[in-house]
């Protein structure tokens, strides 16, 4: 049986940095399976390694994706030595200035999406292999104006940290949540709309950056939770300390709402 990597959102931003990431490693897997929506960006991955890809354009969004993905599992029966989510987008607006099915569909993408991959390939992950899961700094706090992305987040560390605790009794493999802060990707493309109202970012990081201390953090086998960055990491602890009523009141003010 083949070791493979699984990648989601691999076309672009993290997603593709996890992609390159892999593809550079000592133990790189025998063949990589990537997905995402647009297969010609998949496709163009195959001139930056040498290892076998097979692509999945996939909306992961919709309810057979994970199906399909299932079906090829266990057609082939694969050891999976990384399973690495990145797939999501969120919205800068309010709930009442979006659309409902764009909302549910965030929810479908960032939440349900997780759960399905994660059952799917559980039962072939290997001893000592490694789920990522992107979460987001987001998650530790509720944010007015990204409330469903937020939620959406926070849905995804809690599930992964206790999903963590599973592989490690049932698969001796581990679970780690990535939680990066304002992050120069592609993502502010569907964030930004006409009704956006977050414009102002404390700081901004690079992918490479949050992907390269994900695989430091990895190394510790007691870390199920990895931030890069001293402002992001203080925001993350300042959160949890203070009321949460305080926090979203700093939020607002920061961005001119208050």
């Amino acid at each position: 049986m083949k070791r493979i990597a699984i990648i989601t959102g691999a076309s672009s931003g993290i997603g593709k940095e996890f992609f390159h990431s892999v593809c550079a490693r000592e133990d790189k897997p025998e063949e990589i399976w990537v997905i995402a929506r647009n297969a010609e960006k998949l496709n163009a991955l195959r001139k930056s390694t040498e290892i076998p890809l097979r692509v999945f354009s996939l909306d992961l969004s919709a309810k057979e994706a994970v199906q399909t993905l299932e079906n090829a599992l266990a057609e082939e029966t694969p050891q999976i030595q990384y399973l690495i989510c990145a797939s999501g987008f969120g919205r800068f607006c309010g709930v009442e200035d979006d659309e409902r099915e764009t909302l549910e569909n965030m929810v479908d993408l960032n939440c349900r999406s997780i759960v399905g991959l994660t059952r799917a390939c559980a039962p072939y992950l290997i001893k000592g292999g490694l789920v990522i899961l992107i979460a987001s700094v987001a998650a530790f706090q509720p944010i007015p104006y990204i409330a469903t992305y937020a939620a959406s987040k926070a849905f995804v560390l809690s599930y992964g940290r206790a999903l963590n605790k599973e592989l490690k009794k049932t698969r001796g493999a581990r679970c780690l949540c990535v939680c990066p802060f304002w992050t120069k990707t592609a993502f502010f493309d569907r964030a930004l709309t006409e009704q956006t109202v977050v414009k102002k970012y404390a700081v901004m990081y690079e992918p490479k950056q949050i992907v390269k201390r994900a695989w430091k953090d990895a190394k510790k086998k007691n870390r199920d939770v990895s931030i890069y960055g001293t402002y992001a990491r203080g925001q993350a602890l300042l959160v949890k300390l203070l009321p949460h009523r305080l926090v979203m009141w700093v939020w607002m003010k920061q961005q001119g709402l208050k």
